[in-house]
């Protein structure tokens, strides 16, 4: 007996087209996991798809099929022993061969798969594995004209790839090129042995004064030789649990376990992140044959929903703690995953904590993400909102399709529910918005499943049975929701019901194109999804146009890297209502990013003051990261260049953040005509446990001089409510007698400025921007900025390597603000900045 041999078979691949018979045609793979265009780059066949309009250029390798070949390793075989291969990921109609012979026909990109090949192998000669890839593009074609009365009907890409089992991405969105990838696209194992430990989870309930965790530890066993299994629990080096139990015939084995006082799993900002470690040690007498550890967190989520004057709450508590969930939407964050390395993946999560954003939300078109990811977030306290993988299209529900969703959603769930960090499912992304958009047949007191199978909206089958059943049965602890956005059906409209449930609410950029002023009017119980797009930075958009001829904002190649629907218009109603236009490259991208800062700023800002009365439970903005070096709503491009509205929205979901505006008086409608005066109100955001007191500072600060056009209000003392918010302080502004000025607000706790906040008159077109005066002196690794009038979007430079620790700033007179800057050598050029009203080409340099 000995124990499990895995070995990762990282390289000696080849590959080529599988439909040229040429010998020469194979090619060597630089390692696996990988996807076909990776390796036609390595090998110069393909030009780069991410650089100018090569997207068009590599079109064809998804109309192909190819196929990938490797030599097996010698391995010592006895008779008792299991030899498997093991891919954890094959994308994704994969036709995989051992010597000449069939082994496994696969058609699930999210399925990992096992094969015995222990009396396949051969000892005395090669073993030569084969895995041809079909096209995925044209095997969904057939698939659709196979099932005729099935509606195709959806958005984003082509309907067919709602048949595949395949990232629903790959087919081109609004944000991301059309790349059909291909192949073993995670792990392949060659593995040895007499017994192992095929899963181990721990299923447990928290007691309602959270001072005892209950439950039992589980491990599922493969091979007839392991007898018992050795359980061990522990926080560090503190034993909490040491114990053995038999193998059933049933191949589990169990323990029971109780935790005195547990040392709970919070999202970071909310208490601690405490991981535990569960092993399980695989034994036949005295010989481990197996072992497997994972890190886990105890903690108890809720989803509160009852109903109140506004009608029906949705955020979530952990471990009794409200939170609110600010946070962002995550894509993958490369077209080609294989490529993203676990120190870019922490990079992004970082990101995200620097950022003062609590949950991240894993979108139903993207993939079942990589371990590194879901270890991150539960190491830094990342709450996840997870889609099912089904975005934005009318799904079927064919036997052999639910056969493979069910297969899929099974092996993922017992693959992540050991996370902490996961605190909610949800069926789909937007499925239930094309429903509603093609009137398709939903009766919501309808309750019989089988009979939604013969409507045309059969997926209602998947969503509101199957994956409910899933989730219930393999992570009860973790609330289910059937899609992103629902509303609880029983309403025509109910996807876009502000009073329940979730809510994408895209009629800022979408839809109705509001301003993005009213974004706390808009808004719903959960804001799982909004946004407005910008140009990333210069130097980003120098990697992807290559022609210095199209450095332009309306170039050809540029538009090439905007996927968005209507982006032309878009983009230019959001700049001319506000903003005077700049039309040179530079000018325009500042403007792009500025109008995002303050959409994101206005709708976090004012949805986290509805907190505190419970209205609105998180906000999600659309998106995090890019898939590929574009325009689009991320707020961080592909190569990790923050764009001003990470900034911004760091300041607003900061654990004390205070706030101030005006209320919003729409000049389009008038008519540009001002109102005589205008109210305000102040308050106080709070994130923090417990009460603190705190000095509240209020100026009225002229745009055009700089002078203070009246005097300071000065509150002190005011005590601010815990993880709410608080009122402080309101007021009404004379447009006729006072000049445009805006209001200059600060926070102090003991004595130190915790937070600021500028509400400007709008829009800003109206106002003068001249001769502000602004001064940026280095003092070391410190920029200390200072100016004679108020300035609004001071940006700097986003340069590899180099991070500053605030960006996107408004700066009033009498105010120095210092960010400190890492990674800038004194040899180093200094950073260049642009602020509003700086103008084309007239950079600020040190």
């Amino acid at each position: 007996m000995k124990q499990l041999s895995a070995q990762a078979l990282t390289t000696g691949w080849s590959f080529k087209q599988t439909d040229i018979q040429d010998a020469g045609a194979w090619m060597p793979v630089a390692k696996v996991p990988t996807m076909v265009h990776l390796d036609l780059m390595a090998n110069n066949k393909i030009p780069d798809p991410f650089v100018g309009m090569n997207e068009l250029a590599v079109e064809w390798v998804g109309e192909k099929s190819w196929t990938y070949r490797k030599t097996l390793p010698k391995v010592d075989v006895s008779d008792e022993a299991s030899l498997v291969l093991a891919f954890d990921g094959l994308d994704t109609l994969a036709h995989v061969k051992l010597n000449g012979e069939t082994i496994l026909k696969s058609d699930n990109m999210f399925v990992p798969q096992r094969v015995d090949i222990s009396k396949s192998y051969k000892t005395s000669e090669d073993n030569i594995l084969e895995i041809d890839f079909d096209s995925a593009l044209l095997r969904a074609r057939e698939i659709e004209k196979q099932h005729p009365d099935h509606r195709w009907l959806g958005s984003n890409g082509e309907m067919a790839r709602l048949g595949v089992r395949k990232a629903q991405f790959h087919w081109g969105w609004d944000w991301g090129p059309v790349l059909m990838t291909c192949g073993p696209w995670r792990e392949v194992r060659l593995e040895t042995y007499n017994g192992r430990v095929a899963d181990l989870w721990l299923d447990y309930e928290i007691s309602k004064d959270f001072n005892s965790a209950t439950g039992t530890a589980f491990a599922s066993v493969e091979g007839g030789a392991g007898q018992t299994v050795a359980f061990n629990l522990r926080l560090g080096s503190d034993v909490v649990l040491q114990e053995s139990a038999k193998v059933g015939d049933d191949g589990l084995a169990k323990v029971e376990f109780r935790v005195h006082k547990p040392a709970l799993w919070y999202p970071h900002g909310y208490g601690e992140q405490s991981l535990y470690e569960v092993t399980a040690s695989l034994l036949h007498g005295e010989t481990i044959l197996d072992t497997k550890s994972k890190k886990t967190g105890l903690r108890k989520v809720e989803l509160v929903q009852h109903k109140d004057k506004h009608g029906k709450s949705f955020y979530f508590s952990i471990n009794g703690v409200d939170v609110f969930c600010g946070g962002s939407d995550w894509i993958p964050a490369d077209h080609f995953t294989p490529r993203i390395s676990n120190d870019r993946y922490r990079k992004w999560l970082q990101l995200m904590v620097d950022g003062n954003q609590v949950m991240t939300r894993i979108w139903g078109g993207g993939i079942w993400e990589e371990d590194v990811f879901y270890d991150t977030c539960d190491e830094l306290g990342i709450m996840i909102w997870h889609d099912y993988m089904f975005a934005c299209g009318n799904y079927p529900a064919f036997p052999t399709f639910l056969e493979s969703v069910k297969e899929e959603a099974t092996v993922q769930l017992r693959r992540l529910r050991h996370h902490p960090s996961i605190t909610i499912y949800a069926g789909n992304n937007e499925d239930y918005q094309i429903q509603e958009r093609y009137d398709l047949e939903y009766d919501y007191k309808d309750t019989d499943p089988q009979h939604w199978l013969k409507t045309d909206f059969p997926a209602r089958y998947i969503y509101e049975k199957l994956l409910p059943d899933v989730t219930m049965a393999e992570s009860p602890n973790v609330p289910y929701w059937p899609g992103s956005p629902w509303s609880e059906g029983g309403r025509k409209i109910s996807v876009y019901d502000q009073t329940v449930g979730d809510l994408h609410q895209w009629n800022v950029w979408h839809g109705t194109q509001e301003k993005y002023q009213v974004y706390d009017q808009i808004g719903g119980r959960f804001n799982s999804e909004f946004g407005l797009e910008a140009f990333p930075h210069i130097e980003t958009i120098e990697h992807f146009v290559t022609d210095s001829k199209e450095l332009y904002p309306q170039s050809h190649t540029i538009d090439f890297h905007n996927k968005a629907k209507g982006h032309e218009r878009r983009n230019a109603l959001y700049i001319i209502e506000n903003f005077r236009l700049e039309t040179g490259l530079k000018g325009y991208i500042h403007l792009t990013q500025l109008a995002q800062a303050e959409a994101m700023m206005y709708a976090y800002r004012g949805w986290r003051r509805q907190w505190g009365d419970r209205i609105c439970g998180g906000a999600l903005l659309w998106q995090l990261p890019d898939s590929w070096p574009c325009t689009s709503w991320a707020i961080v491009d592909y190569f990790l260049r923050k764009k001003p509205a990470y900034y911004s929205v760091a300041r607003v979901l900061a654990p004390l953040a205070i706030g101030v505006q005006r209320e919003h008086q729409d000049w389009s409608v008038t008519h540009a005509r001002p109102s005589k005066t205008t109210k305000y109100q102040l308050w106080v955001s709070s994130s923090l446990q417990k009460k603190v007191k705190a000095t509240i500072e209020l100026r009225f600060i002229s745009i055009s001089s700089g002078a203070e056009v009246k005097s300071t209000i000065l509150k002190q003392d005011v005590e601010i409510a815990t993880n709410g918010a608080t009122d402080i302080m309101s007021g009404v502004i004379n447009n006729v007698e006072e000049e445009p000025h805006v209001l200059a607000a600060r926070l102090f706790v003991d004595g130190k400025i915790v937070a600021r906040d500028m509400d400007w008159p709008q829009p800003y077109k109206y106002l003068p921007f001249e001769n502000q005066d602004l001064h940026v002196a280095f003092h070391g690794h410190q920029m200390h900025i200072s100016s004679k009038k108020p300035v609004k979007g001071l940006v700097f430079e986003e340069r590899e390597g180099v991070l500053v620790s605030d960006s996107s700033l408004d700066v009033a007179p009498g105010d120095e603000q210092i960010v400190t800057i890492s990674g800038l050598l004194a040899s180093d050029k200094p950073l260049s900045w642009t602020y509003l009203g700086h103008g084309e080409g007239h950079e600020g340099k040190h």
